[in-house]
């Protein structure tokens, strides 16, 4: 009896180390996790037919994980490779390609990157990596699909080829690539106060998270007010700009006598970005406000 547990003991002992020795078991992402554009710390060791994923590269885009095997029966991922390309295509789309082939001649003809056509634009997994990579996630032949956002969050998983599912996937992705912004401005000023009383106008400008203000380029702020309105600056320069993060105010104290007015002004900026240095331009920008008796 002894010995009979004494050896379940030594095989349960021997089956856990067997699983521990294997490594980590990938799961599929859901819509909400993160997941980076070089994939999970769970996800096995891959070879890449080009530069490993690339976090300069994919940078302010929208990453799709593609998943997809050569040489099946249907010609499903024949067919979404060429939209595939049409999506890396539109200049904001990152792909990472991951076809279930043993050599790099197979694993090519899936490719959409397609050497020097798709520089910077993503880069292709052959290999056991992925082979082990696919059953784990479950994703079968392919074409499977996870779909990431710029703030690194994923936003679509389809595992499916059928024709309403890659539809939906490319409409989420196009709509995706059209909501990406570099910047956002938002201006704030009060509608009405009294006469004598100084007010506040003020614009913010908010940059997207892959970037960062240039402080080799120059930043000025405009503003134009009719000449009842006295401001204590309508133009302002270098440390007049408050940075906080990627937030940058520009704020001018006002006031004047009784009346209905209008003032407007812009902001020039420069941004660092990873694939290089941006310019801004916020123009236009126009408060109205009705300054009333004490």
């Amino acid at each position: 009896m002894r010995l009979t547990t004494l050896c379940l003991a030594l095989f349960v002992s021997a089956s856990a180390y067997a699983d521990t020795a294997k490594g980590p078991v990938a799961s599929l992402p859901k819509v909400g996790d993160t997941l980076n554009q070089g994939g999970a710390s769970d996800w096995p060791k891959l070879t890449w037919l080009y530069d490993a994923p690339s976090g300069k590269d994919a940078a302010g885009k929208v990453v799709i994980h593609w998943f997809c095997t050569p040489q099946t029966k249907d010609q499903t991922c024949n067919d979404d490779l060429a939209r595939i390309v049409t999506l890396r295509d539109t200049g904001r789309v990152y792909i990472v390609a991951y076809i279930d082939a043993a050599s790099q001649r197979d694993a090519k003809k899936l490719d959409p990157i397609r050497e020097s056509e798709g520089v910077g634009k993503g880069t292709v997994a052959f290999g056991k990596g992925v082979t082990t990579l696919g059953k784990q996630l479950g994703v079968g032949k392919g074409p499977a699909s996870i779909v990431v956002d710029v703030d690194g969050k994923v936003v679509l998983v389809s595992t499916s080829g059928d024709s309403a599912q890659l539809d939906a996937r490319d409409t989420k992705v196009n709509a995706l690539v059209n909501a990406i912004k570099e910047y956002t401005s938002a201006q704030d000023g009060p509608t009405t106060v009294k006469a004598g009383e100084k007010f506040n106008l003020s614009l913010k400008i908010q940059l997207a998270n892959w970037l960062s203000y240039s402080s080799s380029q120059p930043m000025e702020f405009n503003l134009t007010v009719p000449k009842d309105i006295k401001c204590d600056a309508t133009t302002l320069k270098g440390d007049k700009l408050k940075i906080d993060a990627r937030t940058l105010t520009a704020q001018v104290s006002c006031s004047g006598p009784r009346g209905v007015y209008q003032a407007s002004g812009k902001l020039k900026f420069g941004y660092e970005s990873p694939s290089g240095p941006g310019f801004g331009n916020v123009d236009g920008v126009v408060w109205k406000f009705e300054i009333k008796p004490q």
